[in-house]
């Protein structure tokens, strides 16, 4: 029989990783991160990444491979991701990805749009116009020049805003354009699981609780760190990630730390949510799992077992 690749999707704090841990305790599994910020070193607390322990006795591929001043790309995880899952199904291995960065999963499935390299002159030229006429300015540009990718780009996400604009400054022709023109599909069968809680409330409040854990835990410290180097700024994608950008505007004098810690757990939501979007737009089956139930591995084993 053919292993499938399992993907094991959802929101943040739905239990992604727990699910992954149990699975690795059941079967011969090889665990692969699809999370861009758990890809950072020193980058622990604010991020879930599991503990040193976790990892020892569940091992991730692609967790801490860059320093938090390097970026990475959906296309960079492609070429990362395929040869381990090669390896994993070579050596009779479930490949296990487990993580909230949709849009990798959407470039591993789709295959990669022809896309321009990002150009720090344009980038900071629509930096420049968010400044003075605000995102919402922006986004209306967007609107304009390419009104499907803008109303999946939310206002109040400015990276993938501002990457939409950069793309057709530099090429021409819209991201969705663009996007038509993909690579190869991804050829291996899957098994695509979407962890969702059943009850938004409750999700904000998991979100909200494990927030004030990472601060207890010293998430603080951990962005102070990074603060004090020279070479990390606010623009990076490794600074930009929530809770780290709060915090550091914080460090940085632009707002009280209980309105830092407020303004994170209110963009962690709204992250939550648009990983929610992405998954109840997925055009890919997936079997469909409720967070904190019990019952939700062995529903996984039946489903790559019928048997």
């Amino acid at each position: 029989m053919t292993l499938p690749v399992v993907m094991l999707m959802g929101p943040t704090a739905s239990g992604k990783t727990d699910l992954a841990m149990g699975l690795f305790d059941r079967l011969p599994c090889e665990l692969i991160s699809v999370d861009s910020a758990l890809i950072y070193k020193g980058m622990d607390i604010g991020t879930a990444k599991p503990s040193p322990k976790e990892l020892a006795r569940y091992p991730h591929h692609l967790i801490d491979i860059l320093d938090p001043a390097e970026s990475y790309s959906a296309a960079d995880f492609v070429d990362d991701v395929q040869p381990l899952i090669d390896n994993a199904l070579a050596t009779g291995k479930l490949p296990v990805l487990v993580g909230g960065t949709m849009l990798y999963y959407k470039a591993l499935l789709e295959g990669l749009s022809p896309l321009p390299k990002a150009s720090p002159l344009v980038r900071a030229e629509i930096e420049a116009e968010a400044q003075a006429l605000g995102w919402q300015a922006l986004h209306q540009q967007l609107q304009a020049i390419d009104p499907t990718a803008a109303a999946r780009i939310h206002v109040n996400d400015p990276q993938r805003l501002s990457r939409a604009l950069e793309v057709y400054r530099i090429s021409g022709q819209s991201l969705t354009q663009l996007q038509a023109e993909s690579g190869s599909p991804f050829t291996y069968p899957t098994v695509q699981v979407a962890i969702m809680p059943a009850d938004r409330v409750l999700l904000r409040e998991r979100i909200r609780l494990r927030f004030k854990q990472m601060m207890a835990q010293g998430f603080l410290d951990e962005v102070k760190q990074l603060h004090q180097r020279q070479d990390l700024h606010p623009e990076l994608p490794s600074v930009r990630c929530v809770g780290y950008r709060q915090l550091w505007a914080y460090l940085d004098g632009e707002c009280s730390l209980d309105e830092a810690v407020e303004k994170a757990i209110i963009a962690t939501g709204q992250l939550a949510k648009r990983q929610s979007t992405w998954l109840n737009g997925w055009k890919w089956p997936l079997l469909q799992l409720e967070t904190g139930h019990k019952n939700n591995l062995d529903t996984l084993l039946c489903e790559l077992d019928p048997s």
